[in-house]
């Protein structure tokens, strides 16, 4: 296994004999489309299709709306341990709001490839976003949790879902030891019919961390009673906030650093973020607002502007910038003030995963002996990146 890093003047066929190994090969395994056209400094997986075994088994998850393509679907199951299905609701009583979209032929595919099709539990309001209010008016209230536990329970055997993931977030920090202990009682008894819990936790650096993210959510507490916690380690570059990377490894490592000192490596999994952002520039605090894009849609829109990929060599990813023809529109002329010259182009830079930014992260996994990763989110296919994690870490039990 190689990661190559395209040169000036190269194509898919030179590389291909430099390793000995076939274009079409590296096509397929890099999603490159004919007529194959490369960027300079775009990444590119030379897959020996050798998995190397390890004394640690690294478990994999990956979070899937039930819109999902079957096909995309298809091609990631095989490299993951579990299916994280999002998601799933509840009212202030503790009944169950599925998904809009009937999300059982993910459970029957995903067994079909021996991968854990997971029940992921959120507290989405009517706005489609996270109330803390819910999650307070539960978690506070016996009869209300109970009544959640039995519907959830009630799903899982009727739906052959196989363990539950607790995505909660903005939690009250004085409903901080409520949060805990309602982890606590679903995974006792989620145990009972012998499936695991896992839960998700903002990327605090410390305990003391202010903010809604964090004040809410204790580590040592919560990593004590779930299963695996997994670490949010994404969204530091994100769609509202200034241009950089979205995962920056030195910042992931922070998080990493405190979380070790609360819960027991070998129950946290590193978040794994699967896409990047274009943002125009320059950026205007509270208007601007960046495109969210697939890593394979990245590379395409440096090769389609003639744009050079760079590698932050702090941060661990990949980024570029780019210019665009500005077309001119009523909505896009209230941005300037009158007799004010309309712009004819626009500059863009993007942030984006590739299997360097991976290939760093994977890393962490080894360094930190955690005990895998999950993934946010696999509706896009990037193939590569999961090659990579096959070659580097055989998954010897799902």
């Amino acid at each position: 296994m190689n990661i190559y890093t395209v040169k000036e003047n190269d194509s898919l066929d030179t590389i291909a004999n430099q390793f000995n190994t076939s274009s079409e090969k590296i096509a397929y395994d890099n999603q490159i489309p004919y007529p194959y056209s490369l960027a300079i400094g775009q990444s590119i997986l030379i897959n020996s299709n050798v998995a190397e075994r390890i004394d640690k088994t690294i478990y994999s998850g990956g979070y899937a709306y039930p819109f999902i393509n079957p096909w995309v679907l298809e091609n990631t199951l095989p490299f993951l341990s579990d299916l994280f299905i999002f998601s799933y609701g509840f009212t202030t009583d503790g009944e169950l709001i599925p998904p809009q979209i009937d999300e059982r032929w993910m459970i029957n595919m995903s067994k079909n490839f021996n991968t854990r099709p997971i029940l992921t539990l959120t507290p989405f309001g009517s706005d489609g976003k996270f109330n803390n209010s819910l999650i307070s008016a539960v978690i506070n209230n016996p009869a209300a949790m109970e009544n959640l536990k039995n519907n959830l329970i009630a799903r899982i055997n009727l739906y052959g879902y196989q363990g539950v993931d607790i995505d909660f977030e903005f939690i009250l920090a004085e409903d901080r030891d409520a949060f805990s202990s309602f982890v606590a009682y679903i995974t006792e008894n989620i145990h009972s019919i012998g499936y695991l819990v896992s839960v998700a936790l903002a990327p605090k650096t410390s305990a003391s961390q202010k903010g809604l993210l964090y004040e809410g959510k204790d580590y040592g507490a919560l990593g004590a009673s779930a299963d695996f916690v997994l670490l949010m380690t994404y969204e530091w570059g994100y769609k509202y906030g200034p241009p950089m990377a979205v995962a920056p490894i030195n910042k992931v490592r922070q998080v990493l650093d405190y979380a070790i000192t609360e819960i027991p490596s070998e129950k946290i999994h590193l978040g794994l973020p699967n896409y990047g952002y274009d943002w125009t520039l320059p950026y205007i605090k509270e208007e601007s607002e960046a495109v969210t894009i697939g890593n394979i849609e990245a590379v395409q829109i440096a090769i389609n502007n003639n744009a050079i990929i760079n590698f932050d060599d702090i941060a661990k990813s990949p980024f570029f910038e780019y210019t665009s023809s500005n077309s001119f529109s009523t909505e896009n002329n209230l941005l300037y003030p009158p007799n004010t010259p309309y712009p004819n182009t626009v500059q863009h830079q993007v942030w984006f995963e590739d299997v360097r930014s991976y290939n760093e992260k994977f890393n962490l996994l080894t360094e930190y002996n955690l005990r895998g990763l999950s993934c946010w989110q696999i509706n896009q296919l990037f193939l590569a990146g999961w090659l990579l994690l096959n070659n580097r870490f055989y998954i010897e039990n799902k």
